[in-house]
This record gives C-alpha cells, structure tokens and sequence, in this order.
C-alpha cells in the first residue's frame, strides 16, 4: 500500500489486461483497503462452489475432483499437492484484487514451519495480485530431525521425476542441529510488482537486462563459435 502510494500518488493501481479473445480491458487493483485473506481451501470452495469441503479433505476425493476438473495427477502426490493443482488451475489465476492466500499443505513447503493447531498445513502465505503471486513468505521450520523427514522426502518426489523437488541440504540440517531461533522471512518479486505499477504485460519490459532465447538452434550454435 505504501509503495503504490509513494510511486504513484495513489493507492489504485490501473493496468490494461488482453483477453483470450485478443480484446483489452481496463482493471483497477484497489491497495488502499484492507487486504483480503483466504487459506488454500477457502480460495478453492470459494471459486468452485460445486465442490465441497469433505472432497477436499482426503485424497481419494480430492483426486476425483481433479479428474472431474482435467487436472492431471501423478501417482506419486499426496492431499497437500493435489489441493495445491486445484487451487492453481482454478482460482489463483481469478485473484485479482490483493488478497493473502495462507495454509500452504505441508508437502508442498518443505522449508515452513507446521501450524501448532494444524499440522497439514503450514505458516505460509502468498500475497497474489491480478491472478499473479507477488511475494511469499512464512515461518522458517527450526526442528532439524523434521527438516531431514521432508528433504528425504523432497529426493524421493526428485527421483520420482518431480523437478521442482529439492535436494538433501546435509549442511542446512547440521546448522539447525546447533539451533536456530524463531525466525521468519518474506521475498518479493520485484520484477511482477514493477510490471503491475508500470502496467507493463511482459517481464522483460522491467528487466535491464533480460535474458533471450535464440531463435533456433543454429543461431545458438554460430554465437558459440
């Protein structure tokens, strides 16, 4: 709010959207009233009205909506990434007024800290505005034996084929083993936020130097040589 204050004047951010059909239309993101918060599950109930509670809650269910909504699944995925496919399929990209989506499952937050009155989910959040993700932040996981559980699991989703899954980080559990206080962090995407204040439609519109493909391969191979 604060941002949008000092670099516009105002607390109404206006971009230009194109639509699938080609045709723009004009989109106010309001900062300057209090900022809407919804966990991972109200974000998808609130978007799918047909769906239940009760079928997000097991994974048997959870996977027939998925199917039911043409989400593919791997064999391999518990109830916190099968959640995780349907809220990003079908209401992250209708977030467009800022809003805090938190509850984050654990298995797809390997580094957060649990909830103490719900150990599923996690203290996570995602700040999403105009159907993007903005900034994420959560409570970091101190315990090092728990930290080990979830990076073993991290090599097994990697083994399983999962490229976002992490590595086993044996330095990072000894560190935790010595301790570490309570400790939280938020990063930012500074480019999306520059793109929503500039009313810019590509990244590479606020990057100094953006990185570019080649257009084919035996471009790529000439430069090389």
């Amino acid at each position: 709010r604060s941002i949008t204050q000092k670099v516009l004047g105002t607390t109404t951010v206006v971009n230009t959207r194109t639509l699938a059909d080609g045709s723009e239309e004009t989109v106010e993101y309001d900062f300057g009233k209090a900022f809407e918060r919804l966990t991972v599950v109200d974000a998808i109930l609130r978007y799918n009205p047909d769906i239940k509670p009760e079928q997000l809650a097991d994974d048997a269910s959870a996977r027939q909506v998925a199917k039911n909504l043409g989400i593919h699944l791997k064999d391999g995925w518990g109830l916190g990434k099968v959640q995780i496919e349907i809220f990003e399929a079908t209401a992250e990209h209708r977030l467009m007024q800022p809003t805090f989506i938190t509850e984050y499952p654990k298995e797809v937050s390997p580094l957060a800290r649990c909830k103490d009155s719900n150990p599923f989910v996690t203290e996570r959040f995602e700040f999403f505005v105009g159907g993007r993700e903005i900034a994420n932040g959560f409570s970091e996981l101190n315990d090092a034996e728990d930290q080990a559980e979830r990076f073993q699991a991290q090599v097994a989703e990697k083994e399983a084929g999962d490229d976002e899954a992490m590595f086993y980080d044996e330095d990072y559990v000894m560190a935790l083993e010595y301790g570490l206080p309570p400790t939280a962090g938020e990063g930012i995407g500074i480019d999306r936020l520059a793109m929503l204040l500039t009313n810019s439609a590509s990244i590479r519109d606020v990057i100094l130097f953006p990185a570019m493909r080649p257009e084919h391969k035996a471009d790529s191979r000439k430069d090389e040589e």
